[in-house]
């Protein structure tokens, strides 16, 4: 492994088309030693199991995606979510990774309050951070483009997701710092220097911006280089900040899921080192 790939790690979300086995053995070839994984391919491959292959390969599991979605008025419902969440914390424990990725919520149907979904954001939280620092895994809120605030996350701003992390130690709950999420943000620089200074920085992701957004915009992240984010000025950010921990590539893009693996992962590599390095 090249010094530049020693802290990448391959979101498996970016090479969606590959098994778990395929993606162990991929990044062996590579000399890629880190992967972000995804709770359902996870649940579908079982959890144990992955957790073996990867330990296996030699592999470091960096994060694991995704609890969350706690703005439900219904009671009944918020109690589901914070029992599925449970579940994830003890998926994350299971995958000996310590940072589990938290995407809040949207609105609930027929609500406009953006206030006190957030405010059921950190009730949740509460609930959950003494649950997840028993099993050693910490919480990371995710804020997410204003443009997924009515259905997705009402924390879209890191300012806004630190305002919930500070209720509580560090130690338990911090934040991403996603470049597609923040790259629009000239307040970001400021607020990752604020992350760092409280030890918060638990997963630093990387994803271009691309233009036009595709429908339903979920799928719209670009390769590294294909659009408008500075990654070096992220990257020098968040080592500023004090963060020296992977750098994890995560992208939703459905023409990078229709070419083979093996390409995409060694175009990844290659534009994490001309991009990100």
């Amino acid at each position: 492994m090249t010094d530049d790939l020693v802290r990448l790690s391959i979101n498996q979300e970016t090479i969606k088309q590959w098994s778990l086995p395929e993606l162990a053995e991929g990044c062996v070839k590579a000399g890629i030693g880190k992967v972000g994984l995804w709770r359902a391919p996870v649940q579908a491959y079982g959890v144990e199991r992955t957790a073996g292959l990867l330990a296996d390969a030699g592999l470091t599991v960096t994060s694991l995606c995704r609890g969350g979605f706690f703005t439900a008025l219904d009671p009944a419902t918020r109690a589901r979510a914070l029992d599925d969440n449970r579940a994830a914390i003890d998926e994350a424990a299971a995958l000996r990774t310590d940072t589990l990725v938290l995407v809040s919520g949207g609105l609930p149907p027929g609500s406009r309050d953006l206030y006190g979904a957030r405010e059921r954001v950190g009730e949740a939280l509460a609930e959950l951070a003494p649950y997840a620092a028993e099993r050693g895994v910490r919480l990371a809120i995710e804020p997410l483009h204003p443009m997924y605030a009515s259905d997705r996350c009402v924390v879209s701003t890191l300012g806004q997701a630190l305002d919930l992390a500070e209720g509580f130690p560090a130690e338990q709950v911090g934040v991403v710092v996603d470049t597609y999420h923040l790259w629009w943000d000239d307040r970001a620089p400021a607020q990752i220097a604020r992350a760092g200074a409280g030890g918060r920085i638990h997963s630093f992701q990387l994803a271009d911006w691309i233009t036009p957004l595709p429908a339903g915009v979920l799928l719209g992240r670009g390769q590294l280089g294909d659009g408008c984010v500075d990654f070096r000025a992220f990257r020098r950010s968040v080592e500023a900040a004090g963060f020296d921990g992977p750098v994890e590539v995560e992208i939703f893009n459905e023409a990078l899921w229709a070419r083979d693996g093996a390409e995409v992962l060694a175009e990844v590599a290659d534009r994490f080192v001309r991009h990100a390095c």
